[in-house]
């Protein structure tokens, strides 16, 4: 990387973030960030030449459950434990204004 993380910088990301930040925050955040612009650039020291590029470290599968016919509850037993309903239907409260 070899730019160096200045509180100016640091400023300036956070003025671009929206976001206000003390002298002591500058500070801190700015020696944060440097370190882990140095760990980048560590990473960057590895032989990569022989080494195939992965999405995840670990194999993962999605363990899905085989699709099948069963019989559904029927509207009462859906609604046994509802606070309030109105037929076949939960009732919520309303929380798009009208407009």
């Amino acid at each position: 990387m070899g730019e160096k993380i200045d509180t100016d910088m640091v400023r300036s990301i956070g003025k671009l973030s929206r976001i206000e930040l003390t002298d002591q925050q500058l500070e801190t955040f700015s020696v944060q960030l440097g370190s882990i612009l140095e760990y980048f650039d560590k990473l960057q020291e590895l032989d990569t030449e022989n080494v195939e590029p992965l999405v995840r470290p670990v194999e993962i599968y999605n363990v899905l459950a085989a699709d099948e016919l069963a019989e559904s509850l029927s509207p009462d037993e859906a609604l046994s434990n509802a606070p309030q309903r109105d037929g076949d239907f939960f009732k919520v409260p309303k929380v798009i204004p009208d407009g």
